[in-house]
């Protein structure tokens, strides 16, 4: 009986991290799928809805900045507004560039916002941490408190598929498509190009606030360990990639197959020799980039590729049928 509730205690966690991964893949597929937009940063506003909601939501702590004790939903709110603020202000400069310039521009923002977050003790507690960050439903009894919390990370998850399925279907979807595609073709017939890309760019990052936030009062604490491009840029975009860009059902798939490999291959390197355990890190990425590679040669577009859009008029002839 213990190791059945040992077993379901490890996947409610499981998906519940893999949520939380979903929502900041959705976040990357509207900058990326729709939007063509390389944001290599992930991990740099991860970390800045993370922080804004532990600092805000975390006790008060005599002598430091850290712990304003206030409401974890006014933290949550919080942390997607100053993420949006970040993804204007790194938007309005970076926008301009191209392709690969534009990843290397949100690297470089990402790193920066790093090493303030490891050295303003004052603000982020350092290499330290924020501790004590109060979590949904914790008075909870035993595993009620992890199932109520994969409740909320799946009812956020829900709320943003059904929102961004409904802004790819809009207009606005239509138009963002058309500026990846061709820009200068979309520029040609008055559409204002750099405006929807800011657009994308800060809702996305919004998005990936919103999913630092939820990391941050899932596991109570949150570090500068839990920032790394590793565990965020690096795994998101394969996440991504794998289950199919432009597909915001490919960008939940993704998180959760991926992750589950994930989770697993740490179970299999901790058989591994003491010698080959401290490689055990590297050899994670080297399966997941395997992984990668191997999806990649039979799905090149995803394990659910990009769906093409039906033209409205199809759509108002299917109301009218049905």
């Amino acid at each position: 009986m213990n190791a059945l509730v040992g077993y379901g205690e490890y996947a409610v966690s499981l998906l519940t991290i893999g949520g939380i991964y979903a929502v900041m893949a959705l976040g990357l597929n509207l900058q990326w799928g729709y939007g063509g937009l390389f944001n290599a940063g992930v991990s740099g506003f991860f970390a800045v809805g993370a922080y804004a909601s532990a600092i805000l939501t975390a006790p008060v702590t005599p002598g430091h900045f850290v712990g304003f004790g206030l409401p974890i939903i006014v933290g949550i709110v919080s942390a997607m507004l100053l993420s949006a603020v970040v993804g204007w202000f790194v938007g309005r400069i970076c926008l301009r560039l191209q392709s690969d310039y534009l990843a290397m521009a949100t690297i470089g923002i990402a790193e920066i916002l790093r090493l303030v977050i490891d050295n303003e003790i004052w603000l982020t507690n350092g290499s330290r941490g924020i501790v004590a960050i109060p979590r949904p439903f914790e008075d909870l009894p035993g595993i009620w408190r992890d199932f109520a919390y994969l409740g909320l990370v799946a009812a956020v998850v829900a709320a943003l598929y059904i929102a961004l399925e409904l802004l790819a279907r809009s207009p606005w979807g239509r138009v963002m498509r058309a500026i990846r595609d061709n820009e200068a073709a979309a520029a040609a017939f008055g559409k204002d190009v750099a405006s929807f890309r800011l657009q994308a760019f800060v809702l996305g990052s919004m998005a990936m606030g919103l999913s630092g936030a939820l990391t941050a009062h899932a596991f109570k604490f949150i570090g500068p360990d839990a920032t790394l491009p590793l565990i965020t840029t690096f795994l998101v975009w394969v996440m991504l990639i794998a289950g199919g860009s432009a597909n915001n059902r490919g960008a939940i798939l993704g998180p959760i197959l991926i992750w589950t490999l994930w989770s697993a291959t740490e179970l299999l390197t901790g058989t591994l020799p003491p010698e080959w355990q401290i490689r055990g890190s590297y050899l994670r990425v080297f399966l997941i980039g395997l992984l990668l590679q191997v999806v990649l040669q039979r799905f090149p577009r995803g394990l659910l590729p990009e769906r093409p859009p039906r033209p409205p008029q199809a759509e108002r002839v299917d109301a009218k049928e049905g």
